[in-house]
């Protein structure tokens, strides 16, 4: 199970981990973007902290909500209306709800998943978050699936957007900025796709405890 403590620490963490990687998610999206996502994402979170203590007495359904819409009004460039797709898809697979079993973790990041998808148009290959993102959730559900608990799930979603994130260093982007590139966007690792990564991981680091 995570509860809903464990959903408000995670936000809190993957804020901070945001803030100490800024400078680290703004150098890769300088090489194929607009060395901006590291700041937008910082801007994002800090105001999503500010607002956690507005929702922390209401069911994660809501409190994911709460994260969508403030990342679609503080956040510019592409990862606000993305991330904010993302929570407000998975917020409401999860309406209600205090705590969350492995299948409704596997809806919720599922949820997600379909909201970028459907918002940003890019599937698996195209280097964006969707190459962390999706095999993430394909690992998750197979692990569930499986009989796994969501520790366990989770550890194995974070390996494998850790691999899908670093396997968009050698792609050749096809969506977003770092499309006009052409040929020059290989070589770098996505930024948004890192991201993910690390959102991912500050999910498993709240689980673990």
């Amino acid at each position: 199970m995570a509860t809903k403590e464990q959903i408000l620490q995670w936000l809190q963490t993957f804020a901070t981990v945001v803030e100490e990687n800024k400078d680290y998610l703004t150098e890769l999206d300088a090489a194929i973007g607009d060395a901006d996502h590291g700041i937008n994402m910082e801007r994002g979170f800090k105001k999503v902290v500010t607002q956690l203590p507005t929702v922390a007495d209401k069911d994660i359904g809501s409190i994911l909500k709460m994260v969508s819409m403030t990342l679609i009004s503080t956040v510019g460039g592409a990862s606000g209306p993305l991330y904010g797709t993302l929570f407000l898809r998975a917020s409401t697979v999860v309406a209600d709800k205090q705590e969350l079993n492995e299948q409704d973790m596997l809806a919720m990041l599922q949820a997600g998943l379909d909201g970028v998808v459907g918002r940003g148009k890019a599937q698996l290959g195209d280097k964006t978050m969707v190459d962390a993102l999706s095999p993430a959730v394909t690992a998750f559900g197979q692990a569930v699936a499986a009989g796994e608990n969501i520790l366990s799930a989770m550890q194995k979603a974070v390996a494998a957007a850790e691999k899908g994130m670093q396997d968009t260093t050698p792609m050749q982007a096809k969506k977003g900025r770092a499309s006009y590139l052409g040929q020059r966007s290989v070589g770098h690792q996505d930024p948004g796709a890192t991201s993910v990564y690390l959102m991912l991981q500050s999910l498993l680091d709240v689980v673990k405890k």
